[in-house]
């Protein structure tokens, strides 16, 4: 039998790793929405410059948009000394297409790489991800991976129905 005392002492771990790992899915998988790595597979390359009648930006607009963003969500949290980009202007490129063929993989290779390096910080960070960070106004852990989560979601919507729009998905 087990006495309250060990309950407590073992049920908010095992919570917390829980939770962790369920950000870590949610990151990594999408849950219930496409992931971003399926968005992008397979785009014919000629399309990501392309704004299509009515749309504010290009795929590689939005692949940048989302590099950027979850560069800055990384650095930010992991402490005090990270400038965050300008915004408006410094979150989005000006161009709509890239500067060159080799630009796509590496800002996908950042993107995947710092979404791995968050996760690891979620990890280390294990009870205290829901602590919040001493500088900023109130973040954590906790609440910086649903903002990369929902943010990347919503801009992977949004190149699926730019690649729909230019008739380059499924």
């Amino acid at each position: 039998m087990s006495t309250g005392i060990i309950l407590v002492s073992t049920f908010p771990m095992t919570h917390i790793n829980f939770i962790i790992k369920e950000l870590e899915t949610l990151l990594e998988e999408g849950n219930a929405h496409a992931t971003f790595e399926r968005a992008i597979k397979g785009l014919p390359l000629p399309l990501l410059g392309k704004v299509p009648d009515g749309s504010a930006y290009s795929i590689w607009q939005l692949v940048e948009h989302i590099r950027i963003t979850q560069w800055d969500i990384l650095e930010f949290s992991k402490g005090p000394g990270h400038k965050s980009p300008g915004w408006p202007d410094e979150y989005w490129p000006k161009d709509p297409a890239p500067p060159n063929a080799h630009a796509l993989k590496k800002s996908l290779e950042q993107i995947a790489s710092d979404r791995k390096a968050f996760v690891e910080l979620l990890h280390k960070a294990g009870e205290g991800i829901c602590k919040p960070f001493p500088y900023g106004d109130g973040q954590s852990l906790f609440r910086e991976a649903l903002v990369i989560a929902d943010h990347t979601s919503y801009h992977t919507g949004e190149i699926i129905l730019l690649r729909r729009i230019l008739g380059a998905w499924g």
